[in-house]
């Protein structure tokens, strides 16, 4: 070619690796494992196919890309698979527009990002392809949440819901915006129904104390989830509402506060709330408040410095410790996230509760306080406690320290059968039942003798069926379906009717990255052999918008599983990184600000390699970046750079090796020495940031700096055979360490110079020798500010460095007339003449 074409090049070697399949990676026991390998198990989160691959995809696919390519190359047998979270919401919206079936919605997303996939060159093992809405995937979707039910972990129970009156639906929280349904924009209501769940309180325990498992996750990661789960230690209180004989069940950490309890609240959600509201008046003040405060997210109601609302129930409930009946409550700030969606009250020790109190003109008691309380206000009782404060005003507990009251009173109250000690999360259960239709079955039947009756294993999977009219009214769109819905018992074959909700799609990729390591089985879900040998997932890519629910249940999964007898291992994803979102402008990207950036006419316009080189190169890939035209197309012209350089030195050198295949050290001299250096060096810097951080910009801007070096030196080479084969090794170690993010290139130079693909070779290795320089360059300040750089000689002494620096014009000049207080000297790397 005469000039760059990357098209021409990203085509061929990709033809290369479809026709012989380099990335296919056999399992243990099959034709071609290498069993002398370290294994390597690579994945980024998988793709929800809704239209056309973007920019934060290709720099997901980029970094998970070049992770594998490099493991590949440091000697390990990787395997890099791919799938599609295809089930969801924004498919039969879609649907529900424009009459296209769902189905076909994502099967053509699905090939567009297939297209893609293979035009960015992206190194995966197609045979392991899985969609969650192929029936050969859903049916063991179904045939876990079967054995989850079979052991206790699947259940079926009443919960609250946001509900639209006209579009007769419930609504998932992101089909919610400011308190309206996003399809017709009515206002959303509360409504309870019963629900399908998975029992993962059970391992909130488990959850957190594996943390210890997962050094290498992310801080901010694992403390989002420990912050999500919640656990705290205290005392569960029984309050006692006689006039309807219902009992409330109350978390607290404070109980040596119980005293100071004098009103009580629960959650809008709380089932309680419409038969506590029956007969008292209140009964649309009530619902018009639940109404409303649904619409409102979790943040807003739990802001302490939100106006606190709410509703008098004229009910009350008996406080346990001294029998005194306190009014009830309605309250947004009692969230059902916390604890039991109800609290005992206490203004004068929390300040949310101290809020309410004085809007509504309730009591405040206080009862804890220091030893030496003086005269602070009630202002400030609840603004922190220390451990000398004392009960005041609490019955025979009074004078008690906090610490032992504690204690002491939850002792009492489960003696008299009003209490315990106990440990609160602020996990809940995982609703994962969804009335919509694109979804996977839940793979139960209603019987009228039997009640709920699971599908048998050997009926799996329960198919979903095409549907035409995909609009809720008032239930799934299942359930217009009767032929579908109408079945037998499969205990005593009477008539009985199949469940008409779907499972949440969270469901799907909680178990993805188990299904890749045996795709084509038909008899299990996985074999034991591939999945004991490749699990855990070494490396996971994502957003960190995943960092909670997504990676949460993958977790509770894999512990479920192993428990059940499924898996060996406990944790799903040994090590991961969450890359930082690409922004353009310095605003997230989106439609309606006009500021997207095409990833597939970035790459027809620059080629896969620009692009993908591109985005690996904006930044430390954990933070992100902003797009800049600019970037991609200086990234361009130094690819166009390294082809050129990759050509010329092929066309004017000659192959000239040792025994170990490349120059040694003790032959170069001047120029030569110093491009052998560079490249050494380039190989030592690309291989520490590449391991420690995936600090790929790093990396890349180190091969930069090899081939402008390369360009600078290259005329005076050509001559001199020992000279221009050192040339000649430092262009082809730029293709070398370029190759994980351009791979095309990378492959195309690196064959030029020397026959032999690059995939297929090591990993280059530095020669520490030669990064050990005989001289270095001595940075010189006065008061800290740079005035001059000198080279000196590595390992000088103090008084040789002190005697450089005075020697500079430069320096002589800042320091002629100043007084000179301190000489500070670091080492092989800088002086600084402290003056006045």
């Amino acid at each position: 070619m005469e000039r760059y074409d990357p098209h021409h090049i990203e085509r061929r070697w990709q033809a290369v690796w479809a026709q012989e399949r380099t990335w296919e990676v056999p399992n243990p026991g099959e034709p071609g494992f290498d069993a002398s390998k370290p294994k390597s198990y690579v994945l980024e989160m998988l793709p929800y196919p809704s239209g056309e691959p973007h920019v934060g995809h290709l720099k997901n696919y980029s970094i998970g890309d070049a992770i594998a390519h490099f493991r590949r190359r440091r000697g390990f047998q990787v395997i890099h698979p791919m799938g599609y979270d295809a089930f969801g919401l924004p498919a039969e919206n879609n649907a529900i527009k424009t009459g296209q079936h769902p189905r076909v919605a994502v099967e053509a997303s699905i090939a567009a990002y297939h297209e893609q996939f293979h035009a960015w060159g992206v190194s995966i093992d197609w045979s392991r392809e899985v969609s969650t809405h192929w029936p050969s995937y859903y049916r063991w979707t179904q045939w876990i949440f079967l054995r989850l039910f079979e052991h206790g972990l699947a259940y079926r129970a009443e919960a609250p819901v946001q509900w639209c009156p006209v579009d007769q639906t419930v609504l998932a929280n992101e089909q919610v915006i400011d308190g309206r349904c996003e399809r017709c924009g009515s206002l959303v209501e509360s409504r309870n129904l019963e629900q399908w769940f998975f029992k993962i309180t059970d391992y909130a325990d488990r959850l957190l104390a594996d943390f210890d498992l997962l050094e290498s996750w992310p801080e901010h990661v694992v403390t989002m989830q420990r912050n999500w789960i919640g656990r705290s230690e205290g005392a569960e209180v029984t309050f006692s509402c006689e006039e309807l004989g219902i009992d409330f069940r109350v978390f607290t950490t404070r109980p040596d506060t119980l005293f100071g309890a004098t009103f009580f609240a629960v959650a809008p959600e709380h089932p309680a709330v419409e038969r506590l509201a029956a007969g008292t008046g209140q009964e649309q003040a009530v619902r018009d408040y639940v109404d409303a405060s649904i619409r409102e997210s979790t943040e807003e109601r739990a802001s302490e410095e939100r106006t606190k609302t709410g509703v008098r129930l004229d009910r009350t409930v008996t406080n346990p410790v001294n029998g005194e009946q306190i009014p009830m409550f309605v309250a947004d700030y009692v969230l059902m996230e916390y604890g039991t969606g109800a609290l005992m009250a206490v203004p004068a020790h929390d300040e949310r509760d101290f809020a309410f109190a004085t809007a509504f003109e309730i009591p405040i008691r206080r009862v804890v306080a220091p030893r030496e309380a003086g005269e602070a206000p009630l202002e400030e009782a609840f603004l922190g406690h220390t451990d000398d404060e004392v009960l005041v005003d609490s019955g025979e507990f009074t004078g008690l320290g906090s610490v032992e009251a504690k204690g002491a009173i939850t002792e009492w109250l489960r003696e008299a059968g009003l209490g315990d000690f106990a440990v609160n999360y602020r996990l809940r259960d995982w609703l994962l039942s969804r009335q919509r239709y694109w979804g996977c079955p839940i793979p139960v039947v209603y019987c009228p003798e039997h009640g709920i009756v699971p599908v048998p294993d050997d009926e799996l999977p329960v198919e979903l069926p095409d549907i035409e009219d995909y609009s809720p009214k008032g239930k799934s769109p299942l359930a217009a379906v009767e032929d579908w819905v109408r079945t037998t018992c499969p205990n005593c074959g009477a008539p009985a009717r199949r469940e008409t909700d779907t499972m949440d799609t969270f469901v799907d990729s909680s178990w993805y990255y188990l299904r890749y390591l045996d795709p084509h089985n038909d008899e299990r879900p996985w074999a034991r052999p591939p999945v004991d040998y490749w699990m855990p997932v070494d490396q996971y890519i994502g957003g960190v918008e995943h960092a909670i629910l997504h990676l949460l249940y993958s977790r509770f999964f894999c512990k479920a599983l192993s428990d059940i007898g499924e898996l060996e291992i406990q944790e799903p994803f040994a090590n991961l990184f969450t890359q930082g979102m690409i922004t353009r402008d310095g605003a997230k990207m989106s439609s309606s600000k006009g500021n997207t950036v095409s990833a597939i006419e970035t790459v027809e316009r620059y080629g896969a390699d620009t692009a993908r080189t591109y985005v690996c190169f904006l930044g430390p890939p954990e933070r992100g970046g902003d797009w800049v035209q600019e970037g991609v197309e200086g990234v361009h012209r130094f690819l166009v750079r390294l082809w050129r350089l990759g050509n010329e030195v092929a066309e004017r050198t000659e192959p000239r090796t040792n025994d170990e295949g490349r120059p040694t050290r003790d032959e170069p001299a001047g120029d030569a020495r110093a491009l052998l250096t560079k490249a050494h060096w380039a190989i030592d810097k690309s291989t520490r940031d590449i391991e420690h951080g995936f600090q790929f910009h790093t990396a890349i801007a180190a091969v930069m700096e090899l081939v402008n070096d390369a360009y600078r030196l290259k005329d005076g080479l050509y001559d001199d055979p020992a000279a221009a084969a050192i040339l000649r090794f430092a262009t082809a170690t730029a293709a070398s360490l370029i190759f994980p993010f351009a791979p095309h290139l990378g492959c195309e130079v690196y064959e030029q110079l020397t026959g032999e693909r690059v995939w297929e070779a090591p990993w280059p290795e530095a020669d520490q020798a030669l990064l050990e320089r005989d001289t270095f360059t001595l940075v010189v300040q006065i008061n800290g500010k740079r005035r001059d750089q000198v080279e000196a000689a590595s390992g000088a002494s103090e008084a040789e460095l002190l005697e450089l620096a005075r020697a500079s014009d430069n320096v002589r000049r800042h320091l002629d007339g100043k007084q000179v207080v301190k000489e500070v000297v670091v080492p092989d790397r800088l002086v600084n003449f402290v003056v006045r």
